[in-house]
């Protein structure tokens, strides 16, 4: 019998006797940084990450931001740069990693793609979704009713993405999960004003100054009238790019006009934690998006911005019946994106659902108008997609 060398049999025994190490969190270090911006939390330190999606060349990077409490006033109308903080609503938030800039076209078209992939699989009947794998489906959005308005303004990859619906942006959000495995999804209302404020109390995360404003956002006032490349101005002091301007960005919340009303009630005096501050929306629309847009006046970008989506207008020439789930037609739909959000802890697949999927009838009824007619089509995302798409070119 041919005996190891010893050197080797040493590290077979210890291969055998040592436990195997918990695999690494993406976005947390076990040891304190020697440099750059983290958050000290128990399982390490939350750290900044840079990933490439999978199946696609497009880059996501993620910052982490800190728990701490969010002091909440009612939130400023178009117009309205005021907010009133003589008596906040402290709302306590968790930590979480924030997109460092609002998703681009070079993030979203592979998404766009899907469509074509997953109408590839259903005419092979490959990676058929049935009653035992709903979690994991997704629909992907129809080709564009007419790309000559989203596009008016050019389609560089660096330029943010608009005209999604916020349905759409929760569906790109539970893709990127799948294909990750891990949780990502829009930020809701507190969520996004506590990371655009970094910490301030003043009307824009620098100071209150709208003079300033110009070095951190694009704005009406400086904008040579269509949108700019994310991330081309200054960040917020946690690393976030283009918090004012830009582009509106969705939320999960619904838009109600006693929203803050709402809150208080809840708060009953004590500070709310932000799972409990989500205003879930009851309609299918208005739903809330913040932050102001390239086409907004300075006042109309302050931390309080939001607007409410109005779905009559902002399809008003959208031919289909049912209307599009997927796509707004008309403006100010080219002044609305997002950005994407990860908890720190991350909720079950099935508890994720709130955040990724239609939640109300007329949406459903749309997308389902859609399948029955062949414009729409389901599929799969998880840890496999990539693959399979690139075996379908094979």
């Amino acid at each position: 019998m041919r005996r190891l060398p010893i050197s080797l049999a040493v590290v077979l025994v210890l291969l055998a006797t040592t436990p195997m190490l918990a695999e690494e969190t993406l976005g947390i270090s076990k040891t304190k940084p020697s440099e750059g911006r983290f958050v000290k939390v128990d399982e390490g330190y939350m750290v900044p990450y840079t990933m490439v999606i999978p199946g696609t060349e497009a880059k996501l990077t993620m910052v982490p931001i800190p728990g701490g409490e969010l002091l909440l006033a009612p939130p400023a109308e178009k117009g309205d740069a005021d907010a009133d903080l003589s008596e906040p609503l402290r709302i306590r938030i968790e930590p979480f990693w924030m997109a460092k800039t609002e998703v681009s076209w070079a993030e979203y078209l592979p998404f766009m793609n899907l469509y074509e992939h997953f109408k590839e699989f259903e005419h092979r009947k490959l990676r058929t979704v049935d009653k035992e794998n709903p979690v994991d489906a997704i629909t992907a959005p129809t080709e564009l009713y007419d790309p000559s308005f989203t596009f008016e303004y050019g389609e560089d990859p660096k330029q943010p993405a608009v005209t999604m619906t916020q349905y759409a942006a929760k569906q790109y959000t539970k893709w990127v999960s799948g294909v990750t495995g891990h949780r990502y999804r829009l930020p809701s209302g507190v969520e996004w004003e506590y990371a655009c404020r970094a910490g301030a109390d003043t009307k824009y995360h620098f100071g209150d100054d709208p003079k300033e404003l110009d070095a951190y956002a694009w704005h009406a006032g400086n904008t040579p009238d269509k949108p700019q490349s994310v991330g081309s101005k200054k960040p917020n002091a946690w690393g976030l790019y283009d918090m004012h301007g830009s582009v509106w960005e969705w939320v999960l919340d619904g838009y109600e006009q006693d929203g803050f009303s709402q809150l208080q009630a809840k708060a009953k005096d004590k500070v709310l934690p932000s799972n409990e501050a989500i205003l879930w929306p009851t309609e299918a629309y208005p739903r809330t998006v913040r932050g102001g847009s390239w086409e907004d006046d300075p006042e109309d970008c302050v931390a309080t911005a939001a607007m409410g989506s109005d779905d009559t207008e902002w399809k008003l020439e959208d031919p289909n019946l049912p209307l599009s789930p997927w796509w707004f037609t008309s403006d100010p739909a080219r002044g609305v994106g997002f950005r994407m959000v990860r908890p720190l802890h991350a909720p079950t697949k099935q508890a994720m659902a709130k955040y990724w999927d239609p939640d109300h009838p007329d949406i459903e009824f749309d997308i389902d108008g859609r399948l029955s007619e062949g414009r729409g089509v389901l599929g799969l995302v998880d840890p496999d997609l990539p693959a399979a798409i690139k075996s379908l070119a094979q």
